[in-house]
């Protein structure tokens, strides 16, 4: 079975965004990867709304629509442990769509987290273990 790939909103954003600096790089990881990536509906959100300036139709909806996408994780049921995250957090922000990845990253035991974002090198799943993450390369702990 092959590690299952977390996506965050960066990469999200940069692989329809052909002018954002990590685009050649997201498109080349998404070509490496086996559909589908999981993510959250507060990721969906953040890149529906990042995207918009740009395009007028929804090609995050898109995705999700042909499969590509999978958003399983249900926040009304993990509240209380995305609560407990953002507080222990609290000197490093960390945003809703972060949280409900750690918290997903702690549900998917081998996984990995698709990101732009460098607060993943200081967020832990079950309060000690590294999350593993790609990132591009010069980003702290980058690669798979």
């Amino acid at each position: 079975m092959s590690r299952r790939v977390l996506l965050d909103t960066g990469p999200l954003v940069a692989f329809f965004n052909r002018r954002d600096r990590h685009h050649e790089w997201t498109v080349d990881q998404w070509s490496r990867l086996t559909a589908p990536l999981l993510t959250c509906e507060a990721v969906l959100s953040e890149a529906s709304f990042l995207l918009s300036r740009h395009t007028a139709h929804s090609p995050v909806l898109e995705l999700v629509e042909r499969g590509l996408l999978q958003a399983p994780f249900r926040l009304e049921d993990e509240v209380s442990a995305v609560r407990r995250l953002v507080g222990r957090y609290t000197d490093v922000p960390m945003s809703l769509a972060d949280a409900c990845l750690v918290r997903m990253s702690e549900q998917h035991a081998d996984c990995a987290v698709l990101t732009l974002d460098r607060h993943f090198t200081v967020y832990r799943r079950h309060g000690r273990q590294l999350i593993r993450t790609i990132m591009p390369p010069g980003h702290p702990r980058g690669g798979a």
